[in-house]
């Protein structure tokens, strides 16, 4: 008897086959039929009028703290990602040292880039581990999807070089110490080594991340440490802006050439208006190509809004001229909104060609999301430019009083454009590229900001309503193609022999709920969450962690280890 039986769908398989209608049965963690399978099986699943795919692969998600307070790391599962890698953009929670301090900085460095509350980080992490090796073994066994763990570069410097870590560059033997301690992570398993340069990435202390102190020279040598280990890969956030320039083109590929390894940055957003800049930046993947490396993109395949506030100042912070006062403590920077010449000339320096964020501040586009004056309920989903048409004010001076009368925790942000025919043209184009990769969910982070970890149902939804591509294509870009960019073993295609992590799902009604809050997380936090429609069982291993559309009590995911679970990705 096996021990489950699909039956009645169609299988897309995950290569970009045409869809087959197929039984499928499961023993163990492995399909070991496609067809007509015969015989009573412990669970029977009916598929009729559904399509059985693999499961999602999901190559960017911040899961490193939330898995201890929701080890089904939702809302993934719930949305067909069965495979998740974290650790991404040198920010882990592991290794730690010996000093509390470190883990202290570590804590307070999340919730100031990620947007993990500093309560929920307090309160539903243990910090009990000092080694990558003994995190990995602290969550082994209890996770509801398969996931690994890539080794971050801002926590090995900062145990490395502590305070240091965010004044100068390392010292010769300091770097030999930040190898040793990555190469102990991978021996441990770990998927990679991780860091960013990112404008937008600085700790609450007004310095930068440790990371963005470090020389090209040590991102270069740091990577060159994963050619040692099967199964590795690295992600970077090089720059932030429309266009790359030379250098992080050149570091990219030294990084990937050193390591022989892909790696991926994060992350690009695509348009009709926006798809030469595109282009430029995907060019970075033809130069790598020409110097023996692999530079990928990771795309994000639909528009989403994005949540601001002068208090956090993310985002904000990578326009010029306004990083030192949004990284000013809270007091001193109401000081600085409250003064009308240094208010006029942060709003010049958004408004100057120099921005590459110019586009963020148009600030009659921005919609205020959460207000706490009771004088500001009033605006309370309006648009800035509506408030300012009706009062007759600039937009700008308008935005700045609703937010100083909240002592600067006003919510306001973007709100997409409709989308056009061209925009989703663009999209494909992209996605069809094999400079780029659909992912960057960048799930478990920026709970208050956003929410993309919905992107693979928005996406499949998207690609049905308007006509996009085959299913079975789009399918495959959520699964083999990333699989085999990370070398996932046996993971990827719906395959005889191989693991049966599989996605049950309905391709007439598949779409994400809309995003909303909810309080769930440690300490009493919220999150922005939503939903899925239309997938109905979710399987990781043989097992269901989503029946009819909720989850199940089983956890049967695996902590995924270099080397064991995953083998080189392509670099051509």
């Amino acid at each position: 008897m096996l021990d489950v039986v699909i039956r009645g769908g169609e299988v897309v398989d995950g290569t970009g086959a045409a869809r087959r209608k197929a039984d499928v049965g499961i023993q163990g963690d492995r399909v070991v039929a496609i067809g007509t399978v015969e015989g009573e099986a412990a669970t029977t699943i009916d598929a009729t009028g559904k399509v059985v795919t693999p499961g999602f692969v999901d190559v960017h998600t911040h899961y490193d703290a939330q898995v201890f307070w929701d080890d089904a790391m939702t809302p993934s599962p719930l949305h067909g990602v069965t495979t998740a890698f974290a650790g991404n953009c040198g920010f882990t929670i592991a290794p730690l040292s010996d000093d509390p301090s470190d883990g202290e900085y570590l804590m307070k460095m999340l919730a100031r880039v990620e947007g993990m509350p500093l309560e929920s980080l307090r309160t539903g992490v243990p910090w009990s581990w000092k080694s990558t090796g003994e995190y990995l073994a602290a969550i082994d066994g209890h996770v509801g999807i398969n996931i690994g763990f890539s080794v971050g570069h801002s926590a090995i410097r900062r145990v490395v070089m502590g305070t240091e870590s965010t004044v100068r560059e390392a010292k010769p033997e300091e770097l030999e110490a930040m190898r040793a301690l990555l190469r102990d992570g991978l021996e441990a398993g770990g998927l990679g080594f991780t860091s960013s340069y990112a404008r937008t990435h600085n700790d609450p202390d007004g310095n930068m991340v440790p990371s963005r102190y470090a020389s090209t020279e040590e991102l270069v040598e740091l990577a060159r440490v994963c050619s040692e280990f099967e199964g590795t890969s690295l992600e970077l956030i090089p720059m932030v802006g429309p266009a790359f320039e030379p250098w992080a083109v050149q570091l990219m590929t030294d990084m990937s050439a050193a390591a022989q390894r892909p790696i991926n940055w994060n992350v690009m957003a695509v348009n009709a208006a926006n798809l030469g800049d595109c282009e430029g930046k995907l060019d970075a993947g033809t130069f790598a190509a020409k110097h023996g490396a692999r530079v990928v993109a990771l795309t994000i395949p639909m528009s989403f809004p994005l949540r601001l506030s002068f208090r956090s100042g993310f985002v904000l912070d990578a326009m010029p001229s306004w990083e030192s006062v949004m990284l000013l403590p809270v007091e001193e920077k109401l000081a600085v909104f409250r003064d009308p010449d240094q208010r006029r000339a942060l709003n010049d320096a958004a408004q100057s060609d120099a921005n590459p964020l110019k586009g963020l501040a148009q600030w009659e586009r921005m919609r205020i999301f959460d207000v706490f004056a009771a004088e500001n309920e009033q605006y309370r989903g309006k648009t800035v430019g509506e408030i300012a048409e009706a009062e007759g004010r600039d937009p700008w001076d308008v935005l700045t009083s609703i937010a100083l009368a909240d002592d600067l925790n006003t919510g306001f942000g973007t709100t997409p454009l409709p989308e056009s025919a061209d925009d989703w043209k663009a999209r494909v184009q992209v996605w069809r590229d094999r400079r780029a990769l659909i992912g960057a969910s960048d799930a478990g982070a920026h709970l208050d900001m956003f929410s993309t970890a919905n992107y693979a149902t928005r996406f499949l939804g998207a690609v049905r309503d308007h006509s996009l591509m085959p299913l079975e294509e789009a399918v495959s870009l959520i699964t083999q193609v990333p699989a085999e960019l990370y070398g996932l073993r046996e993971r990827g295609e719906v395959r005889e022999g191989w693991k049966a992590d599989l996605t049950v799902f309905d391709p007439a009604r598949i779409d994400s709920d809309p995003v909303a809050m909810r309080y769930d997380l440690p300490g009493g936090a919220g999150r922005l969450f939503a939903d899925a429609i239309g997938v109905r069982d979710v399987l990781v291993n043989g097992t269901p962690i989503v029946r009819d559309g909720a989850l199940t009590s089983d956890r049967p995911g695996t902590v995924l280890r270099s080397g064991r679970d995953t083998t080189n990705g392509a670099m051509a």
